[in-house]
């Protein structure tokens, strides 16, 4: 069995595409209308295989919640650097940085709320 994406509901499609592009370095693979006012997009690195992100915006649902225990997770290669870059587009830091003896980690959120965790191995 082939983990193949983890869905995550939107409040705004376009929002959600810019920040997946532009802060974690995805990009769009696939982009389509899945019926009366619902669109996906699959959010990835173009690599055959890979586990992609699925952004789904709903007009007929439009309350998006998340349970608090729930994030995606994403290798990047310096906390630093990315705290950096962050502080430029005036993204908060949601939760540490934290730090293990194997690797550096903290959280954002998405435009909908979502965590997101930006995970440095050592």
């Amino acid at each position: 069995m082939k983990f193949l994406w983890t869905t995550v509901h939107v409040k705004n499609l376009e929002e959600s595409i810019a920040f997946y592009t532009q802060v974690i370095g995805l990009q769009v693979v696939n982009r389509f209308k899945a019926g009366k006012g619902v669109e996906i997009a699959f959010m990835g690195n173009g690599v055959d295989g890979e586990t992609l992100v699925e952004l789904l915006e709903d007009e007929n649902h439009d309350n998006v919640t998340f349970g608090g225990g729930v994030s995606i997770g994403f290798a990047i290669k310096s906390v630093e650097d990315m705290i950096k870059s962050l502080e430029e587009k005036n993204i908060k830091i949601y939760s540490g940085p934290f730090e293990t003896p194997d690797a550096t980690f903290f959280f954002i959120k998405d435009p909908s709320g979502f965590n997101v965790q930006l995970f440095q191995y050592k």
